[in-house]
């Protein structure tokens, strides 16, 4: 996957009303967004709901997801695990069945060091010949990744040279990382919703890895902000921040954005497999004022 960069869609898990994986409205999510321009998806991550789906689930919604997509982008595949040998065995069923590269986060454990942290990613990248996404998300690890500890994966694992960065400040991180592996094709996404682009854009990141609903936003402010009018980029982003702001609310974030896309006719229920958080009334109304102001339509 050498020069990742630009959009990459971490796609939602739709539910049927019965709370089956709903693979139409799926392909349908995957339609709309490469219409977006997105430069690819990721599949299976935290906001997929994947602590929330069986193996069996996870093996479907992948194998929809590579094969509507069809090789018109690339397709990543978180592969997480509490252990090692799950985590190999998630990221050799993710390579099967083709993605282009897997999406892993430091293994939850007690008293985890910078040492076992490095050896878990030197181990996976062993086992599988595949890229590694390192994702840097201390909510679900339990554990932050200090840029040198970060730095020190690119230079010790070849196939580990991209990482997804979600624990703030990312734009001072994403600068430190990128300091200290000179020389070394590091590739760094922003997550976190989008809310911080265009910071991390002018740190050097070269791209973001989110579920933003309206991801033609992101790919249009990388677009302007790689074209050199970064004026342009920043007036894009700081109108339509907002909107980022108000789908990444803790809690109800997934199912602001299931909203928005069932307004969007890509999925057709909104909802969230539990435990999960609901929308009430005035939150669907906060969100019609916030998508006004915006300036989006559904």
């Amino acid at each position: 996957m050498a020069g990742l960069g630009g959009v990459f869609s971490v796609l939602p898990t739709p539910f049927t009303a019965s709370g089956d994986v709903d693979r139409e409205s799926l392909k349908r999510v995957v339609d709309l967004f490469i219409g977006d321009g997105v430069n690819g998806f990721t599949a299976l991550g935290v906001t997929s709901e994947v602590a929330r789906l069986t193996d069996a689930e996870r093996d479907q919604v992948l194998d929809t997801v590579v094969t509507r997509a069809n090789g018109r982008v690339p397709v990543v595949a978180g592969t997480t695990a509490g252990g090692l040998r799950t985590c190999i065995d998630y990221t050799r069923r993710a390579k099967t069945a083709g993605a282009s590269a897997v999406m892993i986060s430091p293994p939850r454990m007690p008293k985890i060091n910078s040492d076992a942290v490095a050896r878990h990613f030197a181990e996976v990248a062993s086992a599988v010949d595949i890229p590694i996404i390192v994702q840097d998300y201390p909510p679900i690890s339990g554990y932050a990744m200090e840029p040198a500890l970060l730095a020190r994966i690119a230079r010790e694992v070849g196939a580990a040279r991209t990482i997804k960065l979600e624990d703030p400040p990312t734009p001072f991180k994403t600068s430190r990382i990128l300091d200290e592996t000179k020389g070394l094709d590091v590739r760094i996404f922003g997550g976190l919703g989008g809310v911080f682009l265009l910071e991390e854009l002018m740190a050097g990141a070269a791209g973001a890895m989110t579920g933003f609903a309206f991801p033609a936003i992101l790919v249009k402010i990388v677009m302007l902000f790689r074209a050199g009018r970064v004026d342009e980029a920043g007036d894009m982003f700081y109108a339509k921040v907002p909107l980022m702001r108000f789908e990444f609310q803790e809690g109800i974030g997934m199912a602001i954005r299931k909203e928005v896309l069932r307004r969007r006719g890509a999925i057709a229920d909104a909802g969230i497999r539990a435990p999960g958080g609901t929308l009430d009334d005035g939150t669907r109304q906060a969100l019609d004022r916030v998508m006004a102001w915006t300036g989006v339509g559904d």
